[in-house]
């Protein structure tokens, strides 16, 4: 598997990943860079884009979903919870011919195995995507911060109770590639990430 880390050059630089697996299928994360950069990497390395996965229903992660799709007739993949319409359609842009994956769904592309943590907080839908060495966290966990929970179903509560169970089902060595920002490890987060911490060490 090769991973591609494409950030979109808008005023929130998204994180953005394309993965190619060894058969030359490929997955593109949160695409929101002009569908062009993605495109002509799939073409440099003979790959097909199979899917396109969202870990929420933001704009600022989907900006070139329909363009990819119609170039390569990739499937779009995200939470039923963020798939469903929304009061700001500003920004949870409506998608359409989804399919929706759930807390604990495995699925596989090329040699490229996903496992799907839902952790609402930063939206009611928000997953983390744990494929290999690799948490894409989306804006769930961030290097030394967490994503907002003041947006529309956004839940602080929420978030905690995600943030603990990132704690005690991703491994220390997975590297934690975010929505925004600088990348991470489980260990570095655990050890240095107050809100993190904080939600370890609360009960509830």
């Amino acid at each position: 598997m090769k991973v591609f880390h494409i950030q979109a050059a808008t005023p929130l630089c998204t994180n953005t990943f394309l993965l190619i697996g060894d058969q030359g299928h490929a997955v593109a994360i949160d695409p929101n860079a002009p569908a062009q950069r993605y495109l002509d990497l799939l073409r440099e390395h003979h790959a097909h884009l199979a899917a396109v996965l969202l870990t929420h229903g933001h704009y600022d992660h989907m900006g070139s979903v329909a363009e990819l799709r119609k170039a390569t007739g990739a499937s779009l993949m995200v939470s039923e919870l963020d798939a469903a319409p929304h009061v700001d359609e500003r920004l949870f842009p409506p998608l359409d011919q989804v399919s929706c994956y759930g807390d604990g769904d495995h699925f596989s592309v090329d040699d490229m195995d996903f496992q799907v943590i839902a952790t609402p907080g930063h939206t009611s839908g928000s997953v983390c995507l744990l494929c290999g060495e690799y948490l894409f966290s989306g804006d769930t966990l961030f290097c030394g911060d967490i994503g907002r929970t003041d947006l529309e179903t956004g839940s602080m509560a929420q978030m905690n109770a995600s943030l603990r169970k990132l704690a005690a089902q991703v491994p220390d060595d997975v590297q934690v590639l975010p929505g925004h920002g600088p990348f991470s490890t489980m260990e570095q987060e655990k050890s240095r990430n107050y809100y993190l911490r904080a939600a370890m060490e609360d009960p509830k």
